[in-house]
């Protein structure tokens, strides 16, 4: 099928506060020095966005692995207000905390406010995840899983997946209990600190992502274009087998023109190695 382009970010919406620097663009900052300063349309040389503007968001991160650690530090220098959850306890993310300026939280009160909430788990401890978990988010908010399935390496076999033929971001929907878009799932963390680029540059790269709610995906396009990497819409939540591991899209580190290529490509036979 052919695959849409992506979109590009639109202006801040009416009566939505614009932000300052991120804690990662102070000077002084050890992570990228008091030398960091705007350049090349108001990106810092050294990763942060220092002028970036946009929509000021609360978001609430389940899980501060790689992945979410690494979120945690793009997503705070952008200006958001973050909530970082891990499964052993909030004393143990002061690290994170310290760096970041984000809040450390219980799992429970990881989606608190939160207009965006990334879930970034093992696949298997997904069920684990607290009744309740969404009771006091936004109004409207949008839920992303960065997660895969790993049945020998790390999850055992899970009879959704195996048996009932579901996508993996479908199965952990239905966990849930909330519509999700798949994101994330095949970038290598450190890319998040490393290789975002400025919008209309020749490296910026593409990220598939996948899910049946317009609007969630739309908000989640738009916030990673802020993160510095172009979308395209990889189509309903039942087409995301598409970016799943082992597909040709999964860790494709290029533009918009070579991720709809890769996932027109790719084959909704679950590869033999990743099954369980």
């Amino acid at each position: 099928m052919r695959l849409p382009p992506a979109r590009r970010r639109r202006g801040v919406a009416p009566g939505r506060r614009r932000r300052g620097p991120g804690p990662f663009a102070r000077p002084g900052n050890e992570r990228y020095g008091a030398e960091c300063r705007a350049a090349d349309g108001g990106w810092c040389e050294h990763g942060t966005d220092p002028g970036r503007t946009g929509e000021l968001m609360k978001i609430g991160i389940i899980g501060a692995g790689n992945i979410g650690g690494n979120l945690t530090r793009r997503l705070t220098a952008l200006g958001h207000e973050v909530s970082v959850a891990n499964s052993r306890g909030p004393e143990t993310l002061a690290a994170l905390a310290e760096e970041t300026g984000a809040t450390p939280v219980t799992v429970a009160q990881a989606a608190r406010g939160a207009e965006i909430v990334v879930v970034t788990i093992p696949f298997k401890k997904v069920p684990d995840l607290p009744a309740g978990l969404f009771d006091e988010a936004a109004e409207g908010f949008a839920v992303i899983d960065t997660g895969n399935y790993y049945p020998r390496q790390r999850d055992g076999r899970i009879a959704g997946v195996e048996d009932e033929g579901l996508t993996e971001s479908r199965w952990t929907e239905r966990h849930l209990g909330h519509p999700v878009i798949k994101a994330f799932n095949g970038t290598y963390a450190q890319d998040i600190l490393d290789r975002h680029r400025p919008a209309g540059a020749a490296d910026r790269m593409a990220l598939p992502v996948a899910g049946d709610d317009a609007a969630a995906k739309e908000a989640v396009r738009a916030l990673i274009e802020e993160l510095g990497f172009d979308t395209v819409d990889a189509g309903g939540l039942d087409d995301s087998w598409r970016q799943q591991p082992d597909t040709p899209v999964y860790g494709l580190r290029d533009g918009v023109e070579a991720v709809t290529k890769a996932l027109a490509e790719a084959s909704p036979t679950r590869p033999e190695a990743f099954r369980g």
